[in-house]
């Protein structure tokens, strides 16, 4: 039951450097770690500054049941944010990073959120998601709702040089979906990428479903097994904020503004 309040993103900031090249790993590079539940925070900047050339360094670790996020910041390069276990709520936030910039295995929705992609090293690809399940009965995934997917502004001038994908399956049955939201041009065709070889395509669930935006056209997204073209509200809706981290029956307690569906 910890609360972190601050007078805005960029304007209260919680910041340090640990990364895997200095020797930490990801899980314990990260500026923040939070494991008691019920963790809330509001209007700060959560950055890891390790910079580019570093690889992972983790800006918020956390593994909090039933915690919320409400206009913070995360900022890095490689694995932003380790939406680490549990179950997670992130509204207005806005996630900055390169590779896997989310991942971890909790259930987590994003709602109205924006994901920014940063210039990558050369030859560099932009992964936005890596989520962790390992397992078909694990209830985790990650649901992206009424969110917007883009470029920062270090990237605008030379998004042409990159390619961008929504995720990729960095376990075995990841679990990634994007509602409603708006995807932007620097988003690949393909959509998502594989981890390696053919590893988990035909056991992750990848879901799309009334995206808009020039990324969003499915036209010549991956032909995966696991990948979902979601056509109906009801199977949509098992991702809302509802039925995925039960948030009838613990967000109301947060102060944090929240749609219950979709």
């Amino acid at each position: 039951m910890i609360m972190f309040i601050g007078d805005g993103i960029g304007r209260t900031v919680i910041k340090a450097n640990r990364s895997y090249a200095d020797g930490w790993t990801a899980f314990h590079s990260a500026t923040v770690g939070v494991r008691g539940s019920g963790f809330i925070a509001k209007d700060l900047s959560f950055v890891n500054y390790a910079g580019l050339a570093n690889h992972q360094a983790v800006a918020l670790r956390s593994s909090s049941d039933l915690s919320a996020y409400y206009r913070c910041s995360f900022e890095s390069y490689q694995d932003t944010l380790y939406v680490h276990s549990h179950k997670q709520f992130y509204r207005e936030c806005d996630i900055y990073g390169t590779v896997d910039f989310i991942f971890g295995d909790a259930s987590v929705v994003f709602q109205n959120c924006s994901l920014y992609a940063r210039r990558p090293n050369p030859n560099q690809k932009i992964i936005y998601t890596a989520q962790g399940r390992e397992n078909s009965s694990q209830p985790t995934g990650i649901s992206i709702i009424s969110s917007r997917i883009l470029a920062a502004p270090d990237l605008i001038p030379v998004q042409a040089n990159f390619k961008a994908y929504l995720g990729r399956p960095w376990q075995l049955y990841s679990r990634t979906v994007i509602m409603k939201s708006f995807i932007g041009d620097l988003v690949d065709p393909a959509g998502w990428l594989k981890w390696k070889d053919d590893f988990a395509l035909e056991t992750l669930y990848y879901g799309e479903y009334m995206n808009e935006g020039p990324g969003s056209n499915m036209t010549n997204r991956v032909q995966w097994p696991g990948f979902k073209r979601i056509e109906t509200v009801e199977e949509a809706t098992q991702f809302s904020v509802g039925p995925f981290i039960e948030g009838n029956k613990w967000l109301n307690s947060t102060g944090i503004p929240f749609t219950i569906d979709l």
